[in-house]
């Protein structure tokens, strides 16, 4: 302390900085956050504890993406199921969705759990990035996780064995198929480079052979294949041995269609036509199986379950020389082959040598040979070869803005060439009739106005029969009356459409069939008949029938009394805008049930709405009750006696 009397000192206030981002304190609390996440299978407390906690958003993502992925750490520690770690994955793709994660966290997560499982474990995993193909395309995830997915997925073809998880490889490279556009240049085989490890194997040991000097004659009777080799219509018997000369000849023939570039070097070029001609001589000479047992063959194994045993490489045993030479479908391969690899060397190839071209006698020898093999043009790889020498163009086409489509200009004729001159004049069509027809008018918009273009009938003329019928007087029965024609209900609907207010007025009544409905709507037409129109042409029966209460043709207008006048629409429309949200309380001295009111309130959700389909659910369901008189003293029992005194008005 300071003594009395001595100056005082002055202490400078010390301005507290705002709270500075903690990077432990925050993984551990999203750590937290993602545990009871993970429980409640929803990110909302994720989202709560990243608004509160202070920092920048890059920071707090990072910190997040970390705290992600040591709660998967702990789980592949401790050993959980799949469905835990596909529950995480889930998590991080709600939180990129919700903005508060990287877009990245859900494929390292995914990459994490693939390097740490076995392979029987990372099929299951797979298949949730199969299935989940369309949200790694859509905008938020495509381009942040494209490369990671690819890394991903060579990873797994590297651990995988083609032989024995030959359909895991499939699927992989079906999955990059359908993630990546067709022009992605990643998937492409740009500079058209071979695959040099694509070595055949087979015995180049003239002593270990098996192969006799000459193979038994097969049995006369074989067929050659139609259209599969040669000129001739029957083969020659075979002139070349098959020994191990021609064995060896002809595996060598697969390091040319491996490595091409070989034909382009002068000895390796002769050698290639050499052992070519040998092969397919043999071939033209060679007897083929049976074909009908052949298509057997085919047939059974179809049948087998749909299962087809194929072989991705040849098998190149010497004791199976003389069935391979023998089977069409061998052949076919081998032919093929030939003709992929003339097309290359003829061919116009973006990143060929350009000393890789053939001379007069190798485009010759070509040419020859391709007509013995020729069975189908191979137009689609020339394109594919063609898209790839342009830089693999986009086949979607752009239009810039500027380009607009131009039209063909025409010279435009003078109105002296198709109309005349003065009052007179008439417009000529092209043809006589079409010119009478068109110049019957002056006006044309005049003419069709005309009293004798309207076709439509009108109500009253229409429904006549329909209204006479009703009429329980005449004692119709239900299946003779014209409403159960399917025609005239078909018309009868187009021209309610067009000239009555009823076939657009809501109603909750529900009916089971046209004619039902038909019935309704005559009901209500017999009483809206015009008042000059006499009861003779609205009724058939006699006239002391008028007095019968029961009577559905009575004309309401003959009593103009309030105690039968009808509510019309129009007073409806009026008492549903004044009673608005207080269309309740009206509602139980109409004495409507609960599940009318509810289902007033699913209809609409405008209160006048609403208040006019009480108004109408009454109607429908009062009929020849739905008087003024009754709705007058609902009003005034539910209060609204104003309402009901301008009824009564009007």
């Amino acid at each position: 302390m300071l003594e009395s009397g001595s100056k005082s000192l002055a202490v400078p206030v010390v301005k507290m900085s705002p709270s500075l981002f903690n990077f432990v304190d925050a993984k551990e609390k999203f750590t937290t956050a993602a545990r009871h996440a993970l429980g409640g299978k929803t990110c909302k407390q994720l989202v709560n504890v990243f608004n509160q906690i202070p920092g920048n958003e890059t920071e707090k993502k990072t910190t997040l993406d970390q705290a992600l992925r040591g709660v998967l750490g702990d789980q592949i520690v401790r050993k959980t199921s799949c469905d835990d770690y596909l529950s995480l994955i889930y998590l991080s793709i709600d939180a990129v969705t919700e903005g508060i994660c990287s877009a990245t966290a859900p494929f390292v997560l995914l990459g994490d759990v693939l390097d740490c499982l076995p392979l029987d474990l990372c099929d299951k995993i797979f298949s949730f990035v199969e299935e989940n193909v369309s949200t790694w395309k859509s905008s938020s995830f495509y381009t942040a996780g494209k490369n990671y997915l690819l890394r991903m997925c060579n990873d797994l073809l590297r651990r995988l064995s083609k032989s024995q998880n030959t359909v895991f490889c499939g699927r992989i490279q079906l999955f990059l198929a359908r993630l990546f556009p067709l022009s992605e240049k990643s998937g492409l085989n740009l500079q058209s480079q071979f695959n040099l490890d694509n070595v055949t194997v087979f015995n180049k040991n003239e002593q270990e052979t098996t192969l006799g000097q000459k193979t038994d004659e097969k049995e006369d009777g074989m067929e050659v294949e139609e259209g599969e080799m040669g000129e001739d219509d029957a083969p020659a018997s075979c002139s070349i041995p098959i020994d191990y000369n021609l064995y060896r000849k002809f595996w060598m023939l697969q390091d040319y269609f491996r490595n091409p570039l070989q034909c382009f070097e002068k000895f390796s070029w002769i050698t290639f036509v050499k052992y070519s001609d040998e092969t397919l001589a043999v071939f033209k000479s060679y007897k083929l199986d049976d074909m009908q047992a052949s298509k057997r063959k085919m047939e059974e194994l179809r049948a087998s379950d749909g299962e087809h045993v194929y072989f991705a490489k040849f098998l190149t045993s010497e004791k199976l020389m003389d069935l391979q030479l023998s089977d069409s479908n061998f052949r076919r391969h081998i032919l093929v082959q030939y003709l992929i690899l003339f097309q290359y060397l003829k061919g116009q190839v973006k990143f060929k040598n350009s000393s890789c071209v053939l001379n007069d006698d190798q485009n010759t020898w070509v040419e020859d040979t391709t007509k013995l093999v020729y069975q189908h043009i191979l137009n689609t790889e020339e394109n594919w070869n063609a898209w790839k020498n342009e830089g693999c163009p986009s086949f979607v086409k752009e239009r810039t803005v500027d380009e607009k489509p131009k039209r063909p200009t025409r010279k435009r004729q003078a109105p002296e060439d198709f109309l005349g001159k003065g009052p007179d004049r008439k417009i000529f069509m092209g043809n006589d009739e079409l010119t009478r027809l068109w110049n019957l008018n002056q006006d044309n918009m005049e003419a069709c106005k005309s009293d004798s273009r309207e076709f439509m009938p009108s109500l009253d003329e229409f429904f006549a029969e329909a209204i006479e019928q009703a009429d329980p007087v005449n004692m119709v029965e239900e299946e003779y009356k014209v409403v159960r024609n399917p025609n005239y209900g078909w018309r009868a609907l187009r021209l309610l459409s067009r000239r009555s207010p009823h076939f657009f007025q809501p109603t909750n009544q529900k009916f089971k069939s046209l004619a039902d409905y038909l019935d309704s709507m005559v009901s209500k037409l017999a009483k809206e008949l015009p008042k000059d129109i006499p009861s003779e042409e609205i009724k058939t029966g006699e006239e002391d029938d008028d007095d019968n209460g029961d009577n559905l043709l009575k004309d309401s207008n003959d009593s103009p009394s309030i105690q039968n006048k009808l509510v019309t629409n129009q007073q409806m429309d009026d008492i549903a805008a004044k009673l608005g949200a207080q269309w309740k309380t009206l509602a139980s001295h109409l004495e409507m049930k609960a599940a009318e009111l509810r289902e007033i309130e699913t209809d609409s959700e405008d209160v006048d709405m609403q208040a006019k389909l009480l108004l109408v659910a009454w109607q429908d369901r009062e009929g020849t009750q739905a008087t003024v008189e009754n709705l007058v003293t609902a009003l005034n029992a539910a209060g609204f006696s104003q309402i009901a005194d301008s009824l009564n008005e009007t």
